[in-house]
């Protein structure tokens, strides 16, 4: 199995596990929406009532939330509104200065990596047409970021297909670092 991690922080965002389209500079990967939460279940031969358990078995701790795939395999954190109304998701002038200065680090990293001109012209060549698709959506997009939510890292975008059910992250390939596990 092969494990992506962030090149710039370290943080797991990604495994093969997952079917990658690549699109260049950017890869995407559909993810799976499924309830998390509010587990019901009663093993064969058990007894809830005698055990002083409700008949409707699972716990009271509330109705099951919806989680991406990704999310919980890679402990991603969302830049979402809490509950106070409180919206950490930055505005898209920021946005687009962070992914600017993301640019230019990761860059940065791929000639520190040693990586040829011609990988890292590509790389270039690539970015600005791919930062520009993004900001151009950016209202579409649901923001999470790795488990350090540092704000050296990569930014992984969630939206939605075509079909409007289907769920999907995107990712800067070079942006990622592989490790066999």
């Amino acid at each position: 199995m092969i494990i992506y991690k962030d090149k710039l922080t370290g943080d797991e965002l990604l495994s093969d596990a997952f079917k990658i389209q690549d699109n260049g500079v950017l890869w995407e990967v559909n993810c799976r929406k499924y309830p998390k939460g509010k587990d019901s279940f009663v093993l064969e031969g058990a007894n809830p009532s005698a055990e002083g358990e409700d008949d409707a078995g699972g716990d009271d701790s509330g109705p099951a939330v919806m989680v991406h795939d990704i999310e919980e395999n890679f402990q991603l954190n969302w830049l979402k509104p809490d509950e106070d109304g409180n919206d950490p998701k930055p505005s898209k002038d920021a946005f687009k200065a962070q992914i600017k200065s993301y640019i230019k680090k990761l860059n940065n990293k791929l000639k520190a990596d040693g990586k040829s001109e011609d990988e890292i012209k590509a790389f270039q060549a690539g970015a600005a047409p791919a930062m520009k698709k993004i900001i151009a959506n950016y209202d579409n997009y649901d923001i999470m970021m790795g488990s350090s939510m540092s704000a050296e890292g990569m930014y992984v975008l969630i939206d939605f297909r075509e079909d409007g059910i289907t769920p999907f992250a995107t990712y800067w390939k070079d942006g990622l670092v592989e490790e066999k596990v």
